[in-house]
């Protein structure tokens, strides 16, 4: 029998917001402790975890700080300096998922010539060094153009039509994809463990805002058949282990009108997609995370109940400290659990919390994330 000191490990978290916060409240209930790297001081994980170095992700001094500082580092956000990362780990420091795959994913063109030469299905794409009025159309309309990094949340992402939409591409290096008349966005939460073992999350249905490109909501799980189900886990399960990675990943795919079923992207960490897990699954993202990098079981990923989800976003024009309607209303509805990430500032569409509700009946718990989607507003001190 196994016997561990207390607490069980001291967890870096490269990144301060709203996952690190909700992986530093499993990384509690499993007996660990946290310390949290952020340029923000107070960020909402640091709030948590009650320790924070304030520094960037691309200081190589603060990264090792943090390094030294704990058994073991795992991330929440993707830009960070991956040459630094890459160098703690050939001194012996852990770190998880593996910084050469985090290297691989920040870029994006990087990350579809990963997927193509693995045989994962994806939409048809090709590099875009230097964007120009005749490349774009040698390609043809209507397209995709991902900036090759730093892109998230809807930002370095432009649909293209036509032609005539040329003017607001972005002038950077990036890629172009064929546009997908995608019949659903789906995605796949996977958790792969220190000995290989995969679990799947069940799929899930996930409805963006077209012209911010942001998760608007979610249904868990996802309105499909079964036999479409499966394949999507089979091929989310397949990308994970191309990877040979340690920890969560979010798999987010397109279902086509033909029924075929498209990698769309790879996050290497727990994501918004899964956030609905910490009420409607035996075992929640987060915990999940932490069991695989810690060499621990991975838990049960049943799910208990139909569950929706919507991302509480900050009303645009507003900014400045939040201030918050509709809380007591949308709290009276049944089946509401409430996360707010303690942001000290509201920003127009920026994920401020979210909302998971719980229903036996999938319809009627997408039906009260609408109503609650209409009730609550995140707006700010400061506005015109």
């Amino acid at each position: 029998m196994d016997v561990f000191p207390f607490p069980i490990a001291r967890i870096g978290i490269i990144g301060g917001g709203q996952l690190g916060r909700m992986l530093a409240k499993a990384a509690q209930r499993l007996g660990c402790t946290c310390v949290v790297l952020d340029p923000t001081p107070s960020s909402p994980a640091g709030q948590v975890a009650g320790h924070q170095i304030v520094g960037h992700y691309h200081d190589p001094a603060k990264l090792r700080e943090l390094a030294c500082a704990c058994d073991l580092v795992t991330f929440d956000i993707e830009d960070i300096d991956t040459e630094t990362l890459i160098q703690l780990e050939r001194e012996g420091y852990r770190i998880h998922p593996a910084p050469r795959i985090l290297a691989m994913i920040q870029d994006k063109l990087t990350q579809k010539e990963t997927l193509a030469a693995a045989g994962i299905p994806t939409a048809p794409f090709i590099p875009m060094p230097k964007p120009s009025p005749e490349s774009f159309a040698a390609f043809g309309y209507p397209l995709v153009q991902k900036a090759r990094r730093g892109g998230y949340d809807g930002r370095g992402v432009a649909i293209l039509q036509t032609a005539a939409d040329y003017p607001g591409h972005l002038p950077v290096p990036s890629l172009l994809e064929r546009l997908i008349p995608a019949v659903k966005e789906l995605a796949v939460v996977v958790a792969r463990g220190q000995n290989g073992e995969c679990r799947c999350y069940p799929v899930v249905e996930m409805v963006f805002r077209p012209a911010e490109n942001v998760l608007d909501y979610l249904l868990a799980p996802a309105r499909i058949p079964p036999a479409t189900a499966q394949t999507a886990m089979d091929l989310a399960v397949r990308t994970v282990e191309m990877l040979g990675g340690v920890g969560i990943f979010g798999i987010e795919l397109f279902l086509t009108e033909t029924g075929e079923l498209l990698v769309n992207e790879i996050a290497p960490r727990t994501h918004n997609s899964g956030h609905h897990t910490i009420e409607a699954n035996v075992t929640d993202q987060f915990e999940q995370h932490l069991r695989a990098i810690l060499g621990l079981p991975l838990g049960s990923t049943e799910q208990l109940s139909p569950a929706a989800m919507i991302n509480l976003l900050g009303a645009p024009g507003h900014r400045g400290r939040p201030l918050i309607r509709g809380l007591k209303e949308a709290l009276a509805i049944p089946g509401v659990c409430l996360h707010l990430y303690g942001k000290a500032a509201t920003a127009p569409y920026r994920k401020m919390g979210h909302v998971t509700v719980i229903d036996p009946d999938i319809a009627a718990a997408e039906s009260k994330a609408l109503l609650v989607r209409e009730l609550i507003e995140i707006s700010g001190e400061d506005h015109p």
